[in-house]
């Protein structure tokens, strides 16, 4: 297993030791003794959720607030998806600033995304299809969402000729209205 540092500290990138040969591939897409070395800290997930979304859907930027505050830890298994993770911790050096790593099937990346962090992801190919494992369960009175084209967080999307939101994104606070992590 390979971990990458994103610029923002805490977020990493998990790439896994793959097998493959003329049958196929194999390898291991989870661990948590090695999950947690790797972040330094205990992680207990408590739910997978698995969605599936064609070319330019963008999700996001989603996250919850304390007391149920969300890590993901986030992969592709079928298609690409460029996905991206905001730093909403008010005291973090990193406040406002996000990162992106390109996902995929085929490249079978996994970013880690811990709780003060807003999410999203662009699926840029035909169909993709998203697992994410969390740190705690749904809460939609704890759901929050940020603006996914906010000009102040500023990201930098990948051109897939047309962007679809879902209703409730499409409302979504501007940076400085949401409601954010305090340290």
């Amino acid at each position: 297993m390979k971990i990458t540092a994103t610029p923002i500290a805490d977020v990493v990138v998990i790439e896994p030791d793959v097998f493959a040969d003329e049958r196929g591939f194999f390898f291991e897409s989870f661990n948590q003794h090695k999950f947690e070395q790797a972040i330094g800290r205990r992680v207990d997930f408590v739910q997978d959720n698995h969605s599936k979304s064609v070319r330019g859907v963008l999700r996001g930027l989603h996250y919850q607030l304390p007391p149920h505050a969300q890590g993901k830890l986030v992969r592709v298994i079928q298609g690409e998806v460029y996905d991206v993770a905001v730093d909403i911790r008010k005291d973090s050096p990193t406040f406002g600033q996000w990162t992106g790593q390109h996902l995929s099937a085929e490249n079978k990346k996994q970013m880690w995304i811990p709780e003060g962090f807003a999410h999203a992801f662009l699926t840029l190919t035909e169909t993709a299809e998203f697992l994410y494992k969390t740190t705690d369960y749904y809460a939609k009175d704890c759901e929050r969402a940020i603006a996914w084209n906010d000009p102040q967080i500023a990201i930098d999307w990948p051109e897939v000729g047309g962007i679809t939101v879902s209703a409730k994104d499409a409302v979504a606070a501007a940076f400085a209205n949401a409601d954010i992590f305090e340290n």
